[in-house]
């Protein structure tokens, strides 16, 4: 997996297939609350990747309700622990994040990537598998482990510190350099 983040760059368009858990602010605030009083997490984060999503209720019949982003800069406070003590290797949200956590991602060599906010029930869609690891009294923001396939992602802010959203803008300056539709890579 290491090889695979160092080589993604900010902007890259990836379909991400594998396993990836849930978690938002509450449960992140009680993960660095446990590492604080030197005791376990209820989930092994090393080389894993957390999507900032709270998905809403299932309709009868499906599998998960909608599951998108949520702003990631609630997490920002936590991140930085997670990354440097636990070995988390990827973080999926939308919105830029503050300068600790860059700083925590090039040292961890990890990538943040963005998913579309408002696709909610598009990204439903690219989720086969879920169940709450802990946390169930959180009810829709309980930990999850997903299994997804092909979840389209964009790279925000790679291993080396490059951040798309400080260095995309530059990119539409100046005479329109449309290059056609995504071009998705998939890891």
């Amino acid at each position: 997996m290491v090889d695979v983040i160092s080589s993604l760059k900010a902007g890259d368009e990836v379909l991400l297939s594998g396993t990836v858990f849930t978690a938002r602010d509450v449960a992140h605030k009680r993960f660095v609350s446990l590492l604080e009083k030197g005791q376990s997490l209820p989930l092994e984060l090393d080389g894993q990747i957390i999507y900032y999503t709270g998905p809403s209720p299932a309709k009868p019949g499906d599998l998960i309700g909608s599951a998108g982003p949520t702003t990631s800069y609630r997490m920002d406070q936590f991140s930085p622990v997670l990354l440097r003590q636990c070995g988390l290797k990827g973080m999926i949200g939308k919105g830029n994040r503050g300068h600790e956590v860059v700083e925590a991602i090039k040292e961890s060599k990890a990538v943040y990537f963005a998913a579309l906010g408002g696709a909610g029930a598009l990204i439903a869609q690219r989720i086969i598998s879920s169940e709450v690891v802990c946390y169930d009294d959180l009810g829709p923001e309980a930990v999850r482990k997903l299994v997804v396939e092909d979840l389209p992602l964009v790279v925000a802010i790679d291993s080396h510190g490059n951040n798309l959203y400080l260095q995309g803008p530059s990119r539409y300056q100046g005479p329109s350099r449309y290059q056609g539709p995504p071009q998705y890579r998939r890891t």
